[in-house]
C-alpha cells in the first residue's frame, strides 16, 4: 500500500453517513406524526361511537306508549320508528354533540342508530391532504323485559 492513501481514502468517505442519518431522522418524523395522527382519528372515533351508543340506549328506552297500553308487553319493549327518531334527537340536543348526519331505524324491538361526523385531525394536512376525516359509527339497543 503506498503512503498517503489511507488519508485519501478517509477524505473521500467523509460525509457519506450524512444522507443515511438524514433518512433515518425522516423516517423518524414521519413515524412520530403518523402515530399522532392514528391516535387522534382513533379517540375521534371512539367520540362519535359514545355519542351513537348514547343515543341507541336513548331511543330504547323510549316505548311507544299507545302500543304498550292496547297490546301489552312481551318479552321486549315495542318501538316505532318515530319515537326512536325523537328520543336520539332529543339525546342528541341535550348532549350538544356535533354529528353531521345520523339516522335511526327500528324493527320493533331494537333500533339502530347511524352516525356520522367530519373531523380534522392532527397532521391530517400531510395524511388527508387537508380533507376531512370521516367517522361512522352504529349502535343497536334493545330494551329487554323480565319475563
Amino acid at each position: 500500500m503506498p503512503a498517503g492513501t489511507g488519508a485519501a481514502d478517509a477524505d473521500r468517505e467523509r460525509g457519506s453517513a450524512l444522507p443515511l442519518v438524514l433518512v433515518c431522522w425522516l423516517v423518524a418524523a414521519f413515524t412520530a406524526l403518523g402515530a399522532i395522527a392514528a391516535s387522534d382519528a382513533f379517540l375521534e372515533r371512539q367520540d362519535v361511537q359514545t355519542v351513537c351508543d348514547g343515543a341507541a340506549l336513548a331511543a330504547a328506552n323510549r316505548t311507544d306508549e299507545g302500543r304498550v297500553y292496547a297490546t301489552g308487553v312481551g318479552d321486549s319493549l315495542p318501538l316505532t320508528t318515530e319515537t326512536a327518531r325523537g328520543a336520539v334527537a332529543d339525546h342528541l340536543a341535550d348532549g350538544g354533540t356535533g354529528l353531521d348526519a345520523w339516522s335511526a331505524e327500528t324493527d320493533g324491538a331494537e333500533v339502530t342508530v347511524r352516525c356520522a361526523r367530519s373531523v380534522e385531525i392532527a397532521f391530517g394536512w400531510l395524511f388527508l391532504g387537508g380533507r376531512p376525516l370521516e367517522v361512522t359509527a352504529v349502535a343497536s339497543a334493545r330494551a329487554p323485559t323480565l319475563p
